[in-house]
């Protein structure tokens, strides 16, 4: 009897939170009883739990079992393995020939006449951050809907689009999202906005795996998920995508357009239009129900990266909705109680709205894409500029990867057949590119490689900066003229990776240091047991017949100082995997420069890495020099928590790294550990508020501009109220691109070919320089400003300010950096300066004073 009761209490708990189908949908919508309700698969309604994705995936699967408007494929995999899912929804005789459609779509977008009978394309994006679950969970009635409703709008939206339905942008986040809400949830919710239900751990689930946020991702394509995307976007080319996202508690409900003065130049003006006339159709959707929202008062539409502007340099319209979050199952907020079922309606009018604007607009909209794709010629044949020709001399996966994320935008670049010279610097035809404007991604072309510094508003939701030419610390220059460049044919494809010649035994082995994946190689040959030295100068030795020239930083592996039995056997094995060259030597004694006996041969050793993180720190950092490390390293860190530091021993690591964050809570005890850790060797790295710690602690021999003190410097005298937030615009530093000058002999820039080392900043912390000598690694240039926005003033304080510090202390080593060197996983030139600290931090030698 007792346990009948219990029962019979768990489930009128659990209904008072729980909303049936009709909540969701009008009385008058007949549905196919053949095909399930989310509730009959998933035990429960939509909104009483958080779905998990993997329920998510097996009612999806369900749904395209059981109706015949539905495919379903996948079309990659997480991080984590979980699938990535697209479900392609139309008219049944649509779908059987649905390849057909795809490929007619795609022609008129390369001059083919259109019909009347056309399909506008809508691409539905739920919940790219993870803990903003109400778009996902709305997915599953948006996939209902589609595949079961009987009435008069969904037979005209399947026979009028082609519906492609992404239930989740971010299985891996939306997964530890579900479990942290689910496993917090009482039987009764508490909507207390302090109850832990409502106050994630560090990490936030908002991230994926390596705690990215994958909406800045849409450009940069780190992760599978935005890969898996982007081969779909392209595959397609949706008239309309749309972004579901979710903002505080206390706000209402936001969809584009966003404030019109901060759009992207390169959008066309036609597509604020449509914006505008898709929007009217969510007005009326929400008025019809009493919500409240609002529109162009936030969020901007610049950065091509995010997930409503990458569509709008595409020929698609891009919309971002912003939901109030509930965050857990129901919260006390300043607009009264809000429940999660309420999140989910909304997203879902929202998603209805969509649907009823592209119908209305489904000609505009294909006439849009259609000429957005024509003007491209014009656009070209106008511009003073022809193209951009890029360079990565001695470093040719560097440039791979530049070339290979060029290729999934569908951006074409061809090689170089002869060198040219453009203002007296000569690109050679081995290792540059010409990518021209004149083709169909003129405007993305022009976009990713801009040195824009002024705007017409300079206040930025994210980054004002992207020019992927200065994070792959590329040569590169515009070219106002192709009169007599030779080019190949056929555009870069990814070669097939050449065999390399086997290594029979001589007196010692080198690689050189300049190529992108030489610390993955060195990490990987130290893991199986191979011993090798790092050349701190240069040489050069005999092999065969031939003398071969190597620069500091060169990997030098001794024959005689090996002690695996299978040494040679492992060299040749990691040649062939990293397509890297190995070079025999035949004599210790060198043409020129230092023996291979010198004592300027240090010894290398795998780092054993200590990543602080936590909730004082910045958790984006934190994954980013995670996934570099995983990533382009093979080094897996010991990621511990500020919090638990004081339980660790810290002579079983060799490397400990600070990313931004707040250390003051570490204790007295703490700090004297790590102060006597580094005094016995141990190598410190500090970035941003990790460099303003070991200043603080005297580790870092050193001075900073604070941001308080930068942002004395601007004239207060006489603003207004209302002036703030231009005051905080100017003040601030969103994220833009610097130039500094490098060291080129110091051992933290072996692999750098030219002293420009263009950073990227978002902070307006600075270090100031040295007085000690040979301690100042990078410094930034008199005219330090690349690309982005930032006011006068702080350009005035950042140039020649410290941008990268290194010294001795005791017998190890503190390296100090104002940036974030792996920043977003796409600066490839400043993260060499990250895995050079790692591999020869120890080999620094320069007192602090």
């Amino acid at each position: 009897m007792r346990r009948i009761l219990f029962l019979v209490v768990l489930l009128f708990a659990s209904s008072l939170s729980a909303k049936p189908l009709d909540y969701y949908f009008n009385n008058d919508i007949q549905f196919d009883p053949n095909v399930p309700t989310p509730q009959s698969v998933l035990g429960y309604e939509v909104g009483e739990w958080h779905v998990r994705h993997d329920q998510l995936v097996y009612y999806m699967r369900a749904l395209a079992d059981a109706s015949e408007r539905v495919n379903i494929e996948t079309i990659g995999y997480t991080h984590e393995q979980r699938p990535l899912l697209m479900l392609t929804f139309a008219a049944p005789q649509r779908l059987a020939d649905i390849e057909q459609v795809r490929a007619q779509h795609l022609a008129r977008l390369e001059g083919e006449p259109s019909t009347n009978d056309d399909p506008a394309v809508v691409y539905m994006g739920y919940s790219v951050h993870g803990n903003e679950s109400s778009g996902s969970n709305a997915a599953l009635l948006v996939a209902y809907y589609l595949a079961a409703a009987q009435d008069q709008r969904v037979e005209k939206l399947l026979n009028d689009t082609v519906v492609l339905l992404d239930p989740s942008l971010n299985p891996d986040g939306l997964a530890r999202f579900a479990n942290w809400a689910n496993s917090n949830r009482a039987m009764t919710p508490s909507a207390d906005p302090h109850t832990r239900e409502h106050d994630e751990n560090w990490p936030s689930s908002r991230t994926n795996h390596y705690w990215f946020d994958l909406n800045r991702d849409w450009l940069l394509l780190q992760h599978p998920e935005s890969r898996a995307r982007i081969a779909q976007f392209h595959k397609w080319q949706p008239n309309v995508l749309t972004d579901f996202h979710e903002m505080g508690p206390n706000s209402t409900y936001f969809f584009q357009p966003g404030i019109p003065s901060r759009k992207n130049p390169l959008t066309p003006n036609g597509n604020v239009d449509l914006t505008k006339a898709i929007a009217k159709h969510h007005a009326r959707i929400l008025d019809s129900e009493e919500r409240l929202y609002f529109t162009e008062e936030a969020f901007d539409d610049f950065y091509v990266g995010k997930g409503s502007t990458y569509p709008d340099v595409n020929g698609s319209i891009g919309i971002l909705f912003e939901q109030a979050s509930s965050r857990g199952h129901v919260q006390d907020t300043v607009n009264g109680q809000m429940d999660f079922a309420f999140t989910i309606k909304n997203q879902l009018l929202t998603s209805f709205s969509t649907f009823d604007a592209v119908l209305e607009n489904r000609q505009q909209l294909l006439d849009y894409q259609q000429d957005f794709y024509q003007q491209v010629g014009k656009l070209a044949d106008k511009d003073k500029l022809k193209g951009y020709v890029v360079s990565a001399p001695k470093d040719a996966t560097r440039l791979d990867y530049f070339l290979e994320l060029l290729a999934q935008h569908q951006i074409k670049a061809y090689a170089l057949e002869e060198q040219t010279t453009v203002d007296k610097h000569t690109f050679a035809a081995a290792n540059s590119y010409f990518v021209p404007l004149a083709q169909r991604q003129y405007r993305l072309i022009k976009s990713i490689f801009s040195e824009q510094q002024s705007f017409n508003d300079n206040t930025f939701y994210d980054v004002s900066a992207w020019t992927l030419a200065h994070a792959f610390n590329l040569e590169f220059a515009p070219l106002s003229s192709t009169w007599g460049l030779e080019l190949a044919q056929q555009p870069w494809q990814q070669d097939a990776q050449p065999s390399a010649q086997e290594l029979t035994r001589h007196y010692a082995f080198a690689f050189e240091w300049f190529d992108y994946d030489a610390p993955k190689l060195l990490s990987h040959l130290l893991r199986e047991g191979v011993n090798a030295r790092v050349a701190l100068a240069p040489l050069s030795a005999k092999s065969g017949n031939a003398t071969k020239e190597f620069a500091a930083g060169s990997i030098v592996i001794p024959a005689g100082i090996q002690q695996h039995e299978h040494w040679l056997d492992i060299l040749n094995e990691a040649q062939q995997r990293f397509a890297i060259p190995i070079v025999a030597l035949d004599s210790g004694l060198t043409s020129t420069g230092v023996d291979l006996g010198s004592r300027q041969l240090a010894p290398v050793h795998l780092p054993k890495v200590l990543l602080v993180g936590g909730k004082q720190t910045s958790q984006y950092e934190v994954g980013e020099l995670w996934y570099y490390l995983d990533r382009h390293v093979g080094i897996t860190p010991s990621i511990i928590e500020l919090d638990n530091l004081s339980g660790v021993n810290l002579d079983n690591y060799t490397h400990i790294v600070l990313a931004n964050g707040r250390y003051s809570a570490m204790s007295k005890a703490q700090k004297v550990a790590l102060q006597k850790w580094v005094k016995r060797g141990g190598v410190i790295w500090g970035q941003k508020g990790g460099a303003k710690f070991l200043v603080d602690q005297q580790l870092l021999k050193a001075s900073y501009v604070s941001r308080k003190d930068m942002a004395a410097v601007f004239a207060t005298e006489g603003l207004k109220y209302g002036d703030q937030d231009m005051l905080a615009g100017k003040q601030r530093i969103a994220g833009a691109i610097f130039n500094t000058e490098v060291d080129l002999t110091h051992p933290l820039s072996y692999s750098l070919t030219r002293k420009q080392l263009p950073v990227f900043k978002n902070s307006t912390f600075l270090l100031e320089q040295s007085s000690a000598p040979f301690v100042n690694v990078a410094k930034y240039t008199e005219k330090p400003l690349l690309a982005g926005f930032t006011h006068d003033n702080n350009v005035t304080q950042i140039a020649n300010a410290g941008a990268i510090v290194a010294h001795s202390y005791g017998q190890g080593t503190v390296v100090a950096m104002t940036d974030n060197p792996v920043f977003r996983g796409f600066w490839y030139g400043t993260s060499r300066i990250f895995s050079n600290a790692l591999f020869f931090g120890k080999h620094i030698h320069a007192r602090g004073e």
